[in-house]
């Protein structure tokens, strides 16, 4: 067999591999759906409340009382966002650095840019993994669906804390959010509250 047809070959192979992922990834979302409308519950939704990183969305959302700011170590929180269909979804800023403990929040940006009505839910996932059990999410857009309008365009804030008791290995985390459409019942919109003062651009 010549070089030649060898690397055909490969690359046909790879060529198949690629194509293989990108249908994977296509699927993941009606299969998802599939299974909620079998189950007539929203798993990824319900699994994201039951770890630590989880916490309370609402008017109510504050740091514990016993919570302590660890002022001798910062750590970098970068922000990332991805869809899985025709809108715009964003953080306002791509990273922050916060000190262990401390209550900070970063603002989404998110606007269907349809010719319709959508119902769309954000579903997070961290870095390092072992991150997740020490970052608590105070408030939250992810926590429930929600309908949006044609063209609508709305600001959503994540507040959030780090638990100081993370290990001092950590020196970065990265919060990623997906936001794709799904189907049944959504809550009306929320509307864009007075978030606590960001953290952006470090603190001292």
């Amino acid at each position: 067999m010549t070089i030649a047809r060898e690397n055909a070959k490969t690359v046909g192979k790879l060529t198949a591999v690629a194509l293989g992922m990108f249908a994977f990834g296509y699927l993941l979302v009606p299969l998802y759906q599939q299974i909620c409308e079998a189950t007539g519950i929203n798993i990824l939704s319900l699994s994201e409340r039951q770890v630590p990183g989880g916490g309370t969305a609402g008017k109510n959302a504050k740091l514990p009382a016993n919570s302590q700011v660890d002022t001798s170590r910062t750590i970098t929180v970068e922000f990332d966002s991805n869809v899985r269909s025709l809108w715009d979804f964003k953080p306002a800023v791509r990273s922050m650095q916060v000190h262990p403990g401390e209550m900070a929040t970063v603002m989404y940006e998110f606007q269907n840019v349809q010719n319709r009505r959508m119902a769309a839910q954000a579903i997070p996932s961290y870095a390092p993994r072992q991150a997740t059990a020490f970052f608590n999410k105070l408030e939250c857009f992810c926590f429930s669906q929600y309908t949006l309008e044609p063209g609508e365009k709305r600001e959503w804030p994540v507040v959030f804390y780090i638990d100081p008791r993370i290990s001092k290995d950590i020196k970065t985390i990265t919060l990623s959010y997906t936001f794709f459409e799904v189907g049944g019942k959504a809550q009306a919109v929320p509307a864009t509250a007075a978030a606590p003062a960001s953290a952006e651009g470090g603190s001292s």
